[in-house]
């Protein structure tokens, strides 16, 4: 099981954020809560991880980041700009130190944005300064592409806290 897998990482996460008495919060896209869920099998995660929430319709994006739809204007999704201004956006509305904002198409179904099924995104934005790492498997196996993306995510994370 996928959260089975990524509990060492995530106890090695919460303890580089506690030792720096830091917090994250975490824009899913298309790993669809998966990096919450993730962070959230530590116990204690209060200490840690602030919230977020899972951005899979505009709808969603409006509420979570509470930006003017011309601020996503010229980008589409699956994007480092995309994902760079949900990582900044879920970081100030939730008043955390780090914002990790996920940004793909997992494929099974045509992405929005026309972004290739398999490209993920992930952007962090914090104290560290601001990273991108884009991931693109070459799938169309949607949730291999969601367990990806979200090793991908969570790895961009651990490596910048580590430095």
């Amino acid at each position: 099981m996928i959260l089975e897998e990524l509990h060492p990482q995530a106890l090695r996460i919460a303890g580089l954020l506690r030792a720096r008495g830091e917090k994250v919060a975490v824009a899913d896209g298309a790993t669809g809560g998966l990096i919450a869920a993730s962070l959230l099998t530590v116990p204690g995660a209060l200490d840690f991880f602030v919230g977020g929430g899972v951005v899979y319709s505009f709808r969603a994006r409006d509420v979570l980041f509470a930006l003017p739809r011309d601020a996503y204007k010229g980008m589409r999704g699956a994007s480092a700009d995309y994902a760079m201004l949900q990582a900044r956006a879920i970081r100030d509305n939730f008043g955390a130190e780090w914002g990790l904002a996920e940004s793909g198409s997992v494929g099974g179904s045509s992405h929005p944005s026309g972004a290739p099924a398999g490209q993920s995104v992930a952007a962090l934005a914090g104290p560290g300064g601001e990273h991108t790492r884009l991931l693109e498997t070459g799938s169309d196996d949607r949730i291999a592409n969601m367990a990806a993306f979200t090793r991908n995510a969570l790895a961009l994370l651990e490596d910048t806290l580590a430095q």
